[in-house]
């Protein structure tokens, strides 16, 4: 993995994981996510247009397919996220979900793809999960009332995870999408699926605009951004590679949980970080 991905990647590992802080903090719900889909489609709108204009990219029925599997995903990934946060905390829901979207993800690049990855990046891809995992804590702890579902949901989240990207890199990979192009559909796309809700929850929309204004406003910023530079990353790098270096973010998440949402364990999390910092470098290298 080239230094300049690796880079990428962990910048996107930070906006990531400071959008997903702000969405917990926030409380999130129908009204938050369909509001800073909203509000990204029209802020990254002129850079999708620039992008458009001066690349001139070839795009046929197999471009807007990918882009139309990318959007019910996407959605489905968001739903399911928001339903965790509201069962569980940031810094177990994010970890399982972060932790379980890589490893399916570098199955199926494999399976699917053809990546023949190196045996030295799958271990640093099996270091990153473990330690993922890791900052779930006592697996015995799980089966506490109420944080079953929790679980559950953190799971089904990382299946969405693991589909999403694996279509996302065919797109920019071998369709050739422009990220941000591919980005920008998809969010406009997802703002469209979830329209005909809003009747129904317009005052939810209502009401996170009037009390989470600055947190949607960031989120809107954020969430798009650490996504485009991993779709930049996917474009020259195996995706088996770029899937499991973005789940640092589980570290940077656990540790704003910690710091500003009062959730606890720091001996716990410096094992995670070790073995994450490992796994790290073990891509790197391989």
């Amino acid at each position: 993995m080239t230094a300049f991905a690796l880079a990428l990647v962990l910048v996107a590992a930070c906006a990531h994981a400071s959008w997903n802080y702000l969405l917990k903090r926030s409380g999130g719900g129908f009204g938050f996510i369909w509001l800073f889909a909203a509000i990204s489609a029209v802020l990254y709108a002129p850079l999708a247009l620039g992008t458009w204009v001066l690349m001139q990219p070839v795009l046929g029925w197999e471009n807007l397919a990918a882009v139309l599997a990318s959007t019910c995903l996407h959605t489905l990934y968001y739903l399911l996220l928001d339903r965790g946060y509201r069962h569980g905390d940031l810094s177990l829901v994010y970890p399982i979900a972060r932790a379980t979207g890589p490893l399916l993800t570098v199955m199926g690049a494999i399976l699917v793809l053809g990546e023949r990855p190196a045996a030295l990046a799958v271990a640093g891809a099996l270091l990153i999960s473990a330690g993922g995992l890791l900052l779930t804590g006592d697996p015995r702890a799980l089966r506490r009332a109420g944080i079953e579902r929790a679980v559950v949901v953190a799971l089904a989240t990382g299946v969405t995870i693991a589909a999403y990207t694996m279509v996302d890199k065919a797109a920019v990979a071998v369709l050739l999408t422009p990220p941000i192009l591919q980005d920008w559909a998809t969010n406009v796309g997802r703002v469209a699926l979830m329209a005909p809700q809003l009747r129904a929850r317009s005052d939810a929309v209502r009401v996170a605009w009037r009390e989470h204004r600055g947190d949607v406003l960031a989120v809107a910023v954020l969430c798009p951004l650490s996504y485009i530079l991993v779709l930049t990353a996917m474009q020259f790098t195996l995706v088996s590679y770029v899937a499991p270096a973005r789940e640092v973010s589980i570290l940077i998440a656990a540790f704003l949980g910690a710091r500003w949402l009062s959730e606890r364990d720091a001996r716990r999390r410096g094992i995670a970080a070790a073995l994450m910092t490992v796994g790290i470098v073990a891509l790197a290298m391989g």
